[in-house]
């Protein structure tokens, strides 16, 4: 029990995570930034190369070389290796794919590779390239995980794979996105920095543009690709290759060539598809993929007449035929996850190679020093041939033979073995030339050897030959366009609704829907579908194409485009505000309800229950961001008691407000200044402590009603009340009784059959109510009589007179609403 350690949780859970951490970031998701491979990668391809599995022998079943790679070196399961196999003979996914591939190995639709029962795979012939000389002694080994065998913990690689397959990965607290580029480009990118090691940016990326990846299509904006290059991180636009083509009939279609990289093609069609169904943009007839062997082909087919720019830019800004591509160079640099730049990849390569170069000559000089000796040994024995046979003929057995000739000729132990173990057929005359002509040309590449191992010059020139060579071999033109920005696309969302004719209702209670011309001329007007405790203020015929503005009695306006309504039945109660505006109260109403077709000069003018007064414009009133989910303010209320009670477009007209005590002012409302939406405006009124305004209206008409609290109503002059300014007292309109004395309930204009033009009091009733000849004063007794008063054939009435009773018990029933219609 001596082993029992007291540890807190903390501190083992903070171990344990450490070394988990540490395990996958070094040894499973993260590439190294000398081979560009991430150690499943490097097990895959040294396994299958120390099979023979190479790309100028046979293919050889996946299975066997998954085997391998899982028995040997990669303690996982077959699946995480048979994938990262799969990946690497993907040509969609790698700009170099490093294993070459038998059967289905996947698809752009994101269909799985058949079974590794079923694959065969080998080494591609770039592959090798990265093998080069592992045998010599180039990189660092360890051993493998059961310690049975030693695996290369980097590869040679004989060209920078980093940058030319690019790597994707994501580990504990690091991810890495590092895009694939041509291989010609980073080749030069790399011999220009060796020849010029302090190169800027700008220089190298004359040689390296940008990335290059295998789905060609087209990147936009160079100065991400800059800020990638200089700092790991950036942001480009990769955009869809398109073209129109011309169809009979006068149609035509956008034809998808090449795709964003790493986009799933089936699920692209499916979501432009799915664009045509749901009627996002109007003019799509069909969408279908046409890909075949000859190379992927997406056909938008277009409706006559359609308009092809704005479907086009509607499908790169909502779909992925362009989306936004992330660098997020992350590598592991010595053993650390490093974010790099371009040149720091290109140095450590750069270093890398040197090593490899440098390592790889010292093997060969030391084995070329080796066979030298043998061959200098080999031309000495020719020479005295005769004696060196009588000697050996003389020994007692190799062993003595091999001590003579030490002794006898000062051979050296290897000379001498190799003396012994010398067939006849070797003692030709012609041999002796070739033993010569051996000599000359070792000496001759140890000498070339000593040069790069000792001259940096020399192996610097050794490896730009080498990286050359690579690049006249594998060198294939670019595949992605590059271009300097990146193009806003700006579509005009009208055009992006099909026009079709509707009817919008709003009620009071704050029910919104718009309903089909067939619905709503199958009833009537009255059998719209609502509460009974609610009214219908507004209806009106619109366009899909038109926007609804709703102005409620708290100072809130809500935004809604008519195409964005729910299509609702007309006898249907509809949608309630709350259902989608979070901030819309319990005890808020709808004042005021309009059709706009755009956001003009139209100014409006709010007031308050408390006496203040607003005009402020339409334009204030853009839509905003959020409109879909909040309201905002046109008026802001100075207190909990107050709300708005008046809200209306207007013209350079009078306006009159009348108080509950009876006050009535009449101002132009020139005197209002225009303020922003959320001011709270000026005062309108000099209202006594226990007063509130009741009614306020644009004063355009000869007369006005007043209806009191006890039923009493009156029609007077508009001119009764002279015009003056704002913010005064106003005349009173009602005779002061000791007992039950009038207030005032409810008071407006009084149209006359020359005025239907005017605007309402501040709702806007349904078209068909507008009969002005026949206003109607509508009262709902508390007992539920209701009573119904011609407003134009009530006799004027003195300014100071309290009217007339409705009927002779209105009084002692009380009044429970009242309505003009």
């Amino acid at each position: 029990m001596s082993n029992v350690q007291n540890m807190s949780l903390e501190d083992i859970m903070g171990d344990r995570f450490g070394r988990y951490s540490k395990y996958i970031i070094q040894e499973r998701a993260l590439p190294d930034i000398r081979d560009g491979l991430k150690p499943v990668q490097r097990r895959i391809l040294y396994s299958m190369n120390k099979d023979g599995n190479t790309f100028d022998k046979g293919f050889r079943k996946s299975a066997k070389s998954v085997g391998n790679v899982m028995g040997n070196f990669h303690p996982h399961g077959d699946s995480s290796i048979y994938d990262a196999m799969v990946r690497m003979s993907q040509d969609w996914k790698n700009r170099a794919t490093l294993i070459e591939m038998h059967g289905n190995n996947g698809s752009m639709d994101g269909d799985p590779p058949a079974a590794m029962r079923y694959t065969e795979a080998r080494l591609s012939e770039i592959a090798g390239y990265l093998l080069n000389d592992i045998e010599k002694k180039t990189v660092p080994f360890a051993w493998n995980f059961d310690d049975t065998e030693k695996e290369p913990t980097v590869l040679p690689a004989a060209f920078p794979n980093l940058l030319v397959n690019g790597a994707t990965g994501i580990s504990a607290g690091y991810a890495t996105d590092i895009p694939p580029h041509n291989l010609a480009e980073v080749i030069d990118a790399v011999v220009y920095l060796i020849d010029h090691p302090n190169a800027n940016l700008d220089k190298l990326m004359t040689f390296l543009p940008g990335p290059d990846f295998p789905t060609g299509a087209i990147i936009q904006g160079e100065d991400g690709i800059r800020k990638a290059y200089e700092t790991g991180k950036g942001r480009v636009v990769v955009r869809s290759r398109t073209a129109v083509e011309d169809l009979k009939g006068g149609k035509k279609q956008i034809v998808v060539t090449e795709i964003p990289y790493e986009v799933n093609k089936a699920v692209l069609v499916k979501k432009i598809d799915d664009v045509r169904v749901n009627n996002k943009v109007p003019g799509i007839a069909e969408v279908r993929d046409e890909s075949d062997r000859d190379g992927l082909r997406i056909a938008i087919e277009l409706k006559k007449d359609a308009d092809k720019q704005t479907i086009l830019n509607y499908l790169l800004k909502y779909t992925d035929l362009q989306v936004n591509y992330n660098f997020n160079m992350v590598a592991i640099d010595h053993y650390t996850p490093r974010q790099v730049g371009l040149i720091q990849m290109l140095t450590s390569y750069i270093a890398h190679r040197k090593d490899i170069i440098v390592a790889r000559s010292k093997f060969d000089k030391a084995k070329a020093e080796k066979r030298l000796h043998i061959v200098e040994g080999l031309i000495r024995v020719i020479s005295i041939l005769d004696e060196v046979i009588a000697l050996i003929r003389a020994s007692e057995n190799k062993a003595d033979a091999k001590e003579n000739l030490k002794v006898s000729y000062d051979f050296s132990e290897e000379q001498a073995e190799a003396i012994v173990t010398l067939q006849l057929y070797r003692l030709t005359n012609t041999d002796i030339v070739t033993l010569q002509e051996e000599e000359a040309d070792l000496r001759q590449q140890i000498t070339v050897l000593e040069a790069i191992i000792a001259d940096e010059r020399t192996m610097y020139n050794v490896m730009k030959r080498e990286l050359r060579e690579v690049k006249k071999k594998f060198a294939t033109p670019r595949l992605t366009e590059l271009q300097a920005q990146a193009e806003t696309i700006e579509i005009d969302v009208t055009s992006l609704i099909v026009e079709e004719d509707t009817y919008v209702s709003v009620t009071k209670g704050g029910y919104i829907k718009r309903t089909s011309p067939r619905s709503y001329n199958a009833s009537t007007v009255e059998e719209v579908g609502k509460r009974d405790d609610d009214e219908l203020i507004f209806v009106a015929p619109a366009k899909t194409t038109q926007q609804l503005l709703i102005f409620t009695n708290l100072g809130n306006v809500i935004y809604r485009p008519v195409h964005e309504l729910t299509d609702i039945r007309w006898k249907d109660i509809g949608e309630h505000l709350s259902q989608t505006i979070t901030n819309f109260a319990a005890n808020e109403v709808v004042l005021h309800a309009e059709i706009v077709d755009d956001f003009g000069t139209q100014t409006y003018f709010a007031a308050t229950k408390m006496g203040q007064i607003k005009r402020f414009e339409r334009k204030e009133l853009t839509p905003w961001r959020t409109y879909k989910s909040k309201a905002i303010k046109f008026a802001k209320l100075k207190s909990e008691e107050d709300q708005v009670i008046a809200i209306s477009p207007i013209a350079l007209d009078n306006v009159m407000l009348l108080t509950q005590n009876g006050y009535a002012l009449r101002f132009n409302i020139e005197e209002v200044p225009v303020v922003g939406p959320k001011a709270a405006g000026v005062k309108a009124i000099n209202l006594k402590d226990d007063d509130v305004v009741v009614s306020v209206f644009i004063a355009n008409t000869d007369s006005v009603f007043i209806l009191t609290q006890r039923g009493s109503v009156k029609r007077m002059e508009t001119d009764v009340i002279p015009l003056t300014n704002r913010a005064n007292r106003g005349l009173l309109v009602l005779r002061e009784l000791k007992t039950k004395p009038h207030r005032i309930l409810l008071a407006g204009p009084v149209y006359d059959e020359q005025q239907d033009e005017s605007l309402d009091l501040f709702t806007t009733a349904p078209e068909e109510n507008l009969d002005h000849a026949s206003q109607t004063l509508e009262v709902h007794s508390n007992n539920g009589t209701v009573y119904q008063v011609i407003l134009a054939d009530l006799s004027l009435s003195e300014r100071t007179s309290n009217g007339a009773f409705i009927s002779d018990t209105i009084s002692d029933e009380g009044i429970f609403s009242a309505t003009v219609k």
